[in-house]
C-alpha cells in the first residue's frame, strides 16, 4: 500500500474511485489491463488519502444533488486502514450533502458502515451491488482467492435488503470450461432470488480478455487448470470479447428466471436506475 495526493476524485458521471489497484486476486479482473495505466505493482494499492477532502470540494460545487457511484475499477472495500477510514469518510461527506451511493463491492466490510448506508438511503438511494461467479466456494477460492466467499456476499445482500437498501447481483464473469455451467448458473440464481435483489447485470455468458488481464489469467490458468490455457488459445485467440459456447442455452435460463421472479435483467435499465437521483425531484446520472 501506498499514499498518493490525487488531482481530483469525481468524473464527468459522478464516478468516484478512492484507490486504484486491489488485493482480491481475482484471476479474471479487467482492471489489471494496461489501458488504465496503472504504473505500479496492482497489489500494492495506491490509497488517494485525500479523497474526502476532494469530495467535499466537489459537493459544495453542485448545484444538484446526485448519485455518485463507487467501486466499478477499485473496490472501496480494500482491507488496509487508510482506505476504509477514506471509504468511511466520504459516505459520511455523502451523507451530509443528501446525494445517493451505488456502492459495488466484493467484501463483507461494508457491513461496518451499514449505518451511514440507511442514512443515505432515508435521504436519496442507496444501491449495494456484488459480484457473483461461482455457487462453488472451493471454486471460489481458486478464482476469487482473497476476498469473502459467494455465500457470505449473498448474505450481505439480505442484510442490505432487510435494512430496505435495494441491491444488483453482477453474474460475471463466466469463465469457459471452468464455471459456465447450468449448475452453477441456477445456484447463484437462487442466491439473487433468496436475497430480493433488485437487479441482475450481465453482459452475456463470457468474459473479457485485453493486454494485461489476459497474461495474468492464463498464469493462474496455467496454475490451477493446467492445459486450459491453450484450449483458450485455440478457441478464441486474442479476442477481446470471450463468448462461452454454453451462451445461449444458459442467457435464456437467466432471462426466464428473472422474468418468473420480477428481476430486472437489463444493462442499459439498470445503470439508468442506479443514476437517477431520487430526491426532491432532481435527476442527474453518474
Amino acid at each position: 500500500m501506498h499514499l498518493k495526493q490525487a488531482k481530483g476524485i469525481l468524473s464527468a458521471r459522478n464516478g468516484m474511485n478512492i484507490s486504484r489497484g486491489c488485493t482480491h486476486g481475482c484471476i479474471y479482473c479487467d482492471s489489471r489491463s494496461k489501458c488504465y495505466r496503472i504504473e505500479h505493482d496492482f497489489e500494492d494499492v495506491q490509497i488517494k488519502s485525500n479523497a474526502p477532502a476532494l469530495l467535499e470540494d466537489a459537493l459544495k460545487r453542485k448545484r444538484k444533488k446526485c448519485m455518485i457511484g463507487t467501486g466499478a475499477m477499485s473496490d472501496p472495500y480494500i482491507p488496509v486502514p487508510e482506505n476504509l477510514a477514506n471509504i468511511r469518510r466520504c459516505l459520511e461527506i455523502i451523507d451530509r450533502y443528501g446525494c445517493g451511493i451505488a456502492i459495488q463491492t466484493k467484501s463483507d466490510l461494508i457491513l461496518r458502515d451499514l449505518d451511514l448506508l440507511v442514512s443515505i438511503n432515508k435521504k436519496a438511494k442507496c444501491i449495494v451491488q456484488t459480484t457473483f461467479t461461482t455457487f462453488d466456494e472451493d471454486l471460489c477460492k481458486i478464482i476469487e482467492p482473497d476476498v469473502c466467499g459467494t455465500k457470505r456476499r449473498y448474505e450481505v445482500l439480505k442484510i442490505m435488503k432487510e435494512n430496505g437498501i435495494q441491491t444488483i447481483a453482477w453474474l460475471c464473469p463466466f469463465l469457459p470450461f471452468i464455471n459456465d455451467t447450468e449448475e452453477n448458473l441456477r445456484g447463484l440464481l437462487n442466491y439473487c432470488i433468496d436475497a430480493g435483489v433488485y437487479g441482475i447485470l450481465c453482459w452475456g455468458i463470457g468474459m473479457t480478455l485485453r493486454e494485461g488481464s489476459r497474461e495474468y489469467f492464463y498464469k493462474k490458468l496455467d496454475e490451477h487448470f493446467p492445459g486450459l490455457k491453450d484450449v483458450y488459445h485455440k478457441k478464441y485467440g486474442f479476442s477481446y470479447q470471450i463468448t462461452s459456447g454454453n451462451n445461449d442455452v444458459l442467457y435464456k435460463l437467466l432471462k426466464s428466471a428473472c422474468r418468473e421472479h420480477g428481476i430486472v435483467l437489463g444493462v442499459d435499465d439498470l445503470f439508468k436506475y442506479m443514476g437517477d437521483f431520487e430526491g426532491k425531484g432532481q435527476m442527474e446520472l453518474f
